[in-house]
C-alpha cells in the first residue's frame, strides 16, 4: 500500500510538473510575440529555410568557440588554431554565405566576425594565452554587436 501511495504521489507530481511547465512555455512565447513587436533591431527579412540555415551555422560557431576553449583548456593551440580557421575563418563558402544577405552592414559585420576568426587562429598558433584570449573576445564582441544590431 506505501509502495502505491509513492506511486500515485510521484505520478500527480509529475503532471502537476508538466502542466506547470506547459503555462510557462505559454507564457514564454506570449511575452516573446509582445516583445518582438518592440524590438527595434534590424530585420534581415529571411525566409523560413534561410532563418534555419542561419540558426544552424551560428550554432556551429558557438559549438566552434567552446571547442577552441576546451582545446585551449587542455594546452592544445595548435588543434584550437585549425578549429578557428576553419570553422570560424573567412574561408571561401563563409564569404559566399555572407554575400547571400541583401544588408550590406550585415555582409560586413559578418565578414569582420570571420576575419576575426582568422586573427583567433593566428594567435592561438603563438601559444600565448593572453593574445588568444584577446583575440578570442574580439570574436565574441562581433557574436554580440551582430546579436545586437540584426534579428532575423
Amino acid at each position: 500500500m506505501k509502495n502505491i501511495l509513492i506511486i500515485v504521489s510521484a505520478l500527480i507530481g509529475i503532471v502537476c510538473i508538466n502542466a506547470a511547465l506547459a503555462a510557462d512555455e505559454k507564457l514564454h512565447d506570449a511575452s516573446h510575440h509582445k516583445m518582438s513587436a518592440t524590438d527595434m533591431r534590424t530585420s534581415l527579412n529571411l525566409s523560413d529555410e534561410m532563418k534555419q540555415h542561419q540558426l544552424s551555422n551560428m550554432r556551429e560557431h558557438v559549438k566552434a568557440i567552446k571547442n577552441i576553449v576546451d582545446l585551449m583548456a587542455e594546452n592544445r593551440f595548435e588543434e584550437a588554431s585549425e578549429v578557428a580557421h576553419a570553422k570560424l575563418g573567412l574561408t571561401p563558402e563563409m564569404e559566399a554565405m555572407c554575400d547571400m544577405f541583401d544588408n550590406k552592414d550585415f555582409r560586413k559585420l559578418g565578414r569582420s566576425f570571420h576575419r576575426s576568426g582568422d586573427v583567433l587562429g593566428d594567435a592561438l598558433q603563438t601559444r600565448d594565452v593572453r593574445a588568444s584570449l584577446q583575440a578570442l573576445n574580439k570574436t565574441m564582441q562581433y557574436c554580440v554587436d551582430c546579436h545586437a544590431a540584426f534579428r532575423q
